[in-house]
């Protein structure tokens, strides 16, 4: 693991200012995802990692990818939720393409104390609660795991939630650091998005075949009726609350920060004890 800490980039070999990022986007805003690959591949080399929750987008990419070059690094974020589909499909990509798949985990004594008092399904109680949950189980392992790279390749597609509109395939992330973030399918729709799958046989998980359109954690994911938002089907229990885990877009709402501050903080003083 990366010894560096959460304020340093993980490299100096490749970085990229705001105006060339912004260069590069224009000049790939509208090629396929493969030339996408390609030049990030040529850019970042080992540095670059694509980051797969093994939905459909995860899947294409990996395929894509792995074409242009076999040794492409991929890593998930293992919330320690995930239904069973989506740990049967991560067996599944591992032997169909030969990859080894790095796993990054959630702070398990931060997990025991947030569950010790708020117990295991805190998510349905409160939308803070809830995002409390994602950071603990997603942000924050995900800026552990960004500090291995100096760019990372997501699934992420314009049309996928309004939050999502305006993303280029090429950005720097402000918020890990300052590394480059991709997202080679922004201007790809759904279809086209399955049309590739359904042509070059990629696995993919078995719920979409039980009416899930998007799928996170096993308690926070459920199927939608044909025609619906994809993305309803993702906490369908709230009200007025983004539909976002706080992994692509920084959420503040004033609610949940201090309170995971706390159990950061709590855990710092525990472990200086032993």
């Amino acid at each position: 693991m990366s010894t560096h800490q959460e304020t340093e980039s993980p490299s100096l070999i490749h970085v990229m200012d705001e105006l060339e990022a912004g260069e590069v986007a224009v000049e790939l805003d509208d090629k396929e995802p493969q030339e996408v690959l390609a030049w990030s591949i040529d850019r970042f080399g080992s540095e670059l990692g694509i980051c797969s929750s093994f939905q459909a987008e995860g899947c294409l990419l990996i395929d894509m990818a792995h074409k242009i070059d076999p040794s492409v690094r991929v890593f998930t974020i293992d919330t320690g939720r995930q239904p069973q589909e989506t740990y049967n499909l991560i067996d599944k990509i591992r032997d169909r393409y030969g990859i080894k798949v790095e796993i990054f985990l959630p702070d398990s004594n931060i997990i025991q104390q947030m569950v010790t008092k708020h117990g295991n399904n805190l998510f349905y109680r409160d939308v803070n609660l809830r995002l409390l949950c994602c950071q603990v189980r997603k942000v924050l392992p995900l800026r552990k795991a960004l500090m291995n790279y100096s760019a990372w390749v997501t699934g992420l597609r314009r049309d996928q939630w309004a939050t999502r509109s305006n993303i280029r395939k090429v950005e720097i992330d402000h918020d890990h650091g300052g590394i480059v973030k991709l997202a080679p399918l922004a201007d790809w729709t759904e279809e086209e998005v399955w049309d590739y799958i359904k042509v070059n046989d990629v696995p993919y998980n078995e719920l979409y075949d039980k009416g899930y359109q998007s799928i996170g954690c096993a308690p926070c994911t459920r199927p939608v009726v044909e025609g619906a938002d994809p993305r309803s089907g993702r906490w369908w229990w709230e009200t007025g609350a983004p539909k976002e885990c706080g992994m692509h877009c920084a959420i503040e709402t004033g609610g949940f920060e201090h309170e995971l501050a706390a159990l950061i903080g709590d855990h710092g003083n525990n472990s200086n004890g032993h």
